[in-house]
């Protein structure tokens, strides 16, 4: 599976066409979707006056040729445009489109802007001067993880270190050994990895092959793992899971369903226990509450009274790139 990359984050005000799901879902790197807690993002609001005008559309007046971008401190690779926001450089890509507010989209790429036709030239300057912080900001943050997530990207190879439950486990290409066995050296001297994984594979093992055997070990212990918090969180909420599969999802840490099928991905188990069980808890309250009213986050802190500390964690953690 490989690692779902930085969502784009929009500045925008547009109304939830969100369709019903038949599950409650827990989504990937960060908040359920109807949990009622307020946006990181800032509106991005068109200046005050511009209902109504209707001008002809008209280029940025900071519309630079491409070897102007390289000393922005920002800038997106499809970039037609720059302007220098609190002495930062910023070129971005400009579109115009069918919309009726300014928009601002910031993903792993850069910063992308969008304006309808009829907005001059000027409104859409004095936009992005009024959310220049909260556009600073959220460059650098995209910046900062895609730093991690280049620094997260498993080296498939004798020696490797990847994370299960919290810990730094480094893989042994051990042919000595058949399948996947994990050690635990309980003399391991401080600020060395105390567990190793032999995996019964020969020295001249392929990269792929490598990995893809670390993978399945990795997915053994992760329904092992979540069959027990499941079994135990199960007795504690009063509730009856029927089902538990695993999940390869790409934008969901679980999702349960009235019927008490519960689905959790498998990725949970490079966290630590008390992260795992926050999305156990979570997804088991939903088969009480399936909804994220303040009845459920009721039912979730019945169990785990601090539960945003974990919560905390998913949002800002980097899992490691396996492919």
């Amino acid at each position: 599976m490989g690692h779902p990359g930085p969502y784009p984050i929009e500045a925008d005000e547009v109304p939830n066409r969100q369709a019903p799901e038949p599950a409650r879902q827990l989504s990937l790197f960060g908040e359920p979707e109807d949990a009622g807690a307020p946006r990181t993002a800032e509106p991005a609001k068109a200046p005050a006056g511009l209902a109504g005008l209707e001008r002809p559309a008209q280029p940025l007046s900071h519309a630079v040729a491409p070897e102007r971008l390289t000393p922005a401190s920002f800038a997106h690779p499809r970039a037609d445009r720059e302007m220098l926001l609190e002495g930062h450089r910023v070129a971005f890509e400009f579109r115009r489109a069918r919309r009726r507010s300014i928009g601002f989209v910031i993903g792993p790429e850069g910063l992308t802007v969008s304006a309808p036709r009829w907005v001059g030239v000027g409104e859409v300057e004095a936009a992005l001067r009024e959310k220049s912080r909260w556009i600073l900001r959220k460059l650098q943050e995209q910046q900062e993880r895609a730093r991690r997530l280049a620094q997260a990207r498993v080296d498939w190879r004798d020696g490797t270190t990847i994370p299960f439950l919290g810990e730094t486990v480094i893989v042994i290409v051990d042919p000595r050994v058949t399948g996947a066995v994990l050690h635990s050296d309980a003399a391991a001297l401080p600020g060395v990895p105390r567990l190793t994984l032999h995996v019964g594979l020969p020295q001249t093992v392929a990269p792929a092959q490598l990995r893809d055997a670390v993978q399945s070990w990795l997915q053994r212990q992760a329904r092992r793992v979540f069959e027990e918090r499941c079994a135990e969180f199960a007795q504690r909420l009063g509730v009856q899971v029927r089902r538990l599969s695993l999940s390869s999802a790409s934008t969901r840490w679980g999702s349960a369903r009235a019927d008490g099928s519960i689905r959790l991905n498998w990725r949970l188990v490079h966290f630590a226990v008390p992260v795992i069980d926050y999305v156990v808890a979570h997804e088991l309250a939903h088969l009480r509450e399936m909804n994220h009213s303040g009845a459920f986050w009721e039912v979730v802190r019945s169990v785990l009274p601090d539960f945003e500390n974990a919560r905390g964690v998913l949002k800002t953690e980097v899992l490691p790139v396996l492919d």
